[in-house]
């Protein structure tokens, strides 16, 4: 049983020393108890009391890492159930499926597919991050050479679907790789002694958290140590609530036996598979085994992984300063927004979209759009008129012409008295830059003299 905040303070030296970071001795065994810090941040703890406590500082969600290096992926390592309280650590991991008995030219295209499956979005690299292989042939030695050659074209972290007989011929070849094996109910005592000896990540799969509480035990009694439990749901709403039932379980509950990262095997005819696989990306999925290699499906499931996955308290931010579109001159268009990310890459696309060279200068207002910051106080009349003094937009047009988001218009005025440049309200929504910017006369943008 989890121990209380009220336990840990009893445990604590009690002299509101403060060099633990917290005010109280008792708001140290808060954060200790809700998984926030650990004893170790005391310096004048007993040993008794560390040693008690080091099972209470312990992450709720134990970490699982499959795959080594680059490819490697982590699992679990989470200590709340919800991102504002403070981050989602760790992103769902995705896993595409490929079948060991599919034709040589039909499988090597399919991993080619797979390895097709990464993506650019707002700056940042998104792509499906395993491959899993099922065993449909039945020959150990078939799902071997399979094995070894899904490592080889692509490079990404394996999940073996398979008996006992295969997983173990395979493990021969792809072990130093760290593969996730995914037996059979049937077959999990073999494997997890499997997985102990070669200290490899085992799947445990059983029908509901009752029987996945038991299948847990006997994988821990086989000596298996880096678990992920699959309760194995039949309908979206069922993986839904086992997996937060779970969630709660480690981190509320702090039920050790329960408390191990999640998978979901969405595919072999699983219903609706995309309708589960979002909500799982929302609600504690750690781990999803598609079967579809169409990009028209994991974009849109990648995109809400990268949307979530993110620090609320630090948004996507790209550098501020001047960014040149389409090899501007000293008579381009100067064009100014926030360094959100999302904003960015939007306006710069629209931009480019108008095939009219311009200046777009980044204003830095910690990861903002246009409105969050104004209305924060951070993208005013004062902040941009200083960004366009030091800069040095000034030296690379001839014109004192700025382009400003339509949703500020209201700045123009404060920007014209501070900075002398002449303030042009541009539209308030971002896609309706390109006919703006092709509309725009040349006048404009005159010389300064004098």
């Amino acid at each position: 049983m989890a121990l209380t905040a009220i336990d840990i303070y009893k445990l604590l030296p009690k002299t509101n020393c403060k060099e633990c970071g917290q005010s109280t001795c008792l708001a140290f065994a808060m954060q200790i108890a809700a998984g926030k810090a650990s004893i170790d941040l005391c310096p004048t703890a007993s040993e008794e009391a560390k040693e008690k406590l080091s099972a209470a500082a312990a992450p709720p969600l134990p970490k699982v890492t499959i795959g080594t290096g680059e490819s490697e992926v982590v699992l679990g390592d989470e200590t709340v159930l919800f991102r504002h309280e403070k981050t989602f650590y760790h992103p769902t991991a995705i896993a595409v499926s490929i079948r060991d008995d599919a034709p040589d030219e039909e499988f090597a295209s399919r991993l080619a597919a797979i390895r097709r499956l990464s993506f650019e979005r707002v700056g940042q690299r998104i792509s499906v991050d395993l491959v899993a292989l099922r065993c449909a042939s039945g020959d150990a030695g078939r799902y071997a050479r399979a094995a070894a050659a899904a490592l080889d074209a692509t490079g990404l972290p394996l999940v073996l679907l398979a008996p006992a007989g295969p997983l173990a011929a395979a493990v021969e070849s792809v072990a130093l790789s760290r593969p996730l094996l995914a037996p059979p109910p049937e077959d999990l005592v073999r494997t997890a002694k499997l997985a102990a000896e070669r200290k490899l990540p085992l799947r445990v799969r059983a029908r509901g958290i009752e029987e996945l509480s038991a299948a847990l035990a006997d994988s821990r009694a086989a000596g298996a140590a880096a678990l992920v439990a699959d309760p194995s749901p039949e309908t979206a709403r069922e993986a839904v609530s086992f997996a937060t039932n779970l969630r709660r379980l480690a981190i509320l509950g702090r039920v050790r036996d329960l408390a191990y990262p999640s998978a979901f095997d969405l595919g072999g005819g699983f219903p609706d598979p995309f309708l589960a696989a979002a909500l799982l990306v929302a609600k504690y999925g750690s781990l999803l085994v598609l079967d579809s290699a169409d990009p028209a499906d994991l974009l849109p499931l990648l995109t809400l992984r990268q949307n979530l996955f993110t620090d609320p308290q630090r948004p996507i931010q790209v550098e501020p300063g001047v960014y040149p579109i389409g090899g501007p001159s000293e008579s381009s268009p100067v064009i100014i927004t926030t360094n959100f990310s999302l904003t960015y890459f939007t306006v710069r696309g629209d931009a480019e979209a108008a095939k009219v060279p311009a200046h777009l200068l980044i204003a830095d207002v910690d990861g903002m759009s246009v409105l969050t910051a104004w209305a924060a106080g951070k993208f005013t009349g004062e902040s941009i008129s200083k960004m366009l003094a030091e800069c040095g937009i000034g030296e690379k047009v001839s014109h004192r012409t700025l382009i400003l988001p339509g949703m500020v218009a209201r700045l123009s005025g404060r920007i014209e008295e501070l900075s002398g440049w002449r303030v042009l309200v541009g539209p308030q929504e971002s896609s309706a830059l390109p006919s703006y910017l092709r509309r725009l006369p040349p006048a404009a943008f005159l010389p300064v003299h004098g």
